[in-house]
């Protein structure tokens, strides 16, 4: 019996896999695992095998793996050396106790040299690096999550129905956290399924200015765009407090809980048309069909961003 590991159960990915795997596998071949006890008291008191896994703490992490044949490896929140590290660690750990495959939640055209974002630097480490492990992998490469800017879309009541952007009429599929976990689950539970590279889309390519239009439709708000540079774009996050890096301090509950050097060289990116991946392998993996930008608005209240929860110690 294959046993699969599930990181991560506190967070918002991690916790909608932990949730729905348990309707396709027994609990007896799951192990769920989080940074802090409180994130796993839930599932130990139904009976889940669940263990402390902190991606900073490489040496309890071995143990935290054992006996598993399977991970899912969630990418770690925030840019930069530190999750570059956390995903080295945990890819480690899970090696040296004997796992065999790792599913990673990786990025559109995460290995193009051309691609002028900083998030996919970590990804591109990240794949490089379990290439070269000797383990099985199934890297999923998301496209951009349409709760972050349904929730940088309700913020605009704040700026005057105004979404300052600097990524232009670049293309992008958005797609639902939802959905990708939802992906994540079926590439986990796969037997047959590895040494892959798969994209993992929404069901149309758009523009911000054909998200915002149907944002607007559904909701009867007059969101407009105000396309500025991308100085200009640094400005404006800097106004509400964002950091531009991950050694600065992001504010609670913020509605822009990242960097502003990944926000804009993210938009940049969609600008140049690096980030324009469009597929249907989501429902080729799944059997369904991947929820639209129009429904989440239409049910906006269950696609905001949220919290990002990051381990420092």
């Amino acid at each position: 019996m294959k046993k699969l590991i599930v990181n991560g159960v506190d967070g918002n990915f991690g916790a909608w896999v932990a949730e729905n795997i348990l309707e396709h596998v027994n609990k007896e071949q799951l192990i769920f695992t989080s940074p802090t006890e409180k994130g796993i008291e839930k599932w130990q008191s139904e009976g889940i095998d669940c263990r402390i896994a902190n991606y900073n703490h490489p040496e309890k992490l071995v143990d935290a793996f054992k006996g598993g044949d399977a991970l899912l490896l969630i990418s770690a929140p925030f840019v930069g050396r530190k999750r570059r590290a956390a995903h080295k660690n945990a890819i480690d750990a899970a090696k040296k106790a004997g796992v065999t495959k790792i599913v990673y939640t990786s990025l559109v055209n995460a290995q193009d040299e051309e691609n002028p974002s900083i998030e996919k630097i970590d990804h591109a480490y990240t794949e490089n690096y379990l290439v070269n492990s000797g383990l099985n992998f199934v890297f999923l490469r998301n496209s951009q999550y349409a709760e972050a800017m349904i929730t940088s879309y309700f913020a605009t009541r704040d700026t005057a129905n105004l979404l300052t952007s600097c990524q232009g009429d670049g293309h992008m599929s958005y797609i639902s956290r939802i959905d990708c976990a939802k992906a994540a689950m079926y590439a986990l539970m796969r037997d047959d399924l590895y040494y892959a590279t798969l994209n993992i889309n929404g069901p149309e390519s758009m523009t911000l200015a054909d998200f915002v239009e149907t944002g607007n439709a559904v909701t009867g708000l007059s969101v407009k765009i105000n396309n500025v540079t991308e100085e200009e774009t640094y400005a404006a996050f800097d106004a509400i407090g964002v950091p531009r890096n991950i050694d600065g301090e992001f504010k609670e509950d913020s509605t822009a809980p990242y960097s502003s050097d990944g926000m804009v060289t993210f938009a940049r990116a969609i600008r140049l048309e690096k980030m324009a991946t469009h597929t249907k392998v989501f429902e080729w993996l799944t059997g369904d069909k991947p929820l639209t930008v129009r429904y989440m608005f239409e049910h906006a209240g269950d696609f905001q961003v949220g919290r990002r929860n990051s381990t420092d110690a």
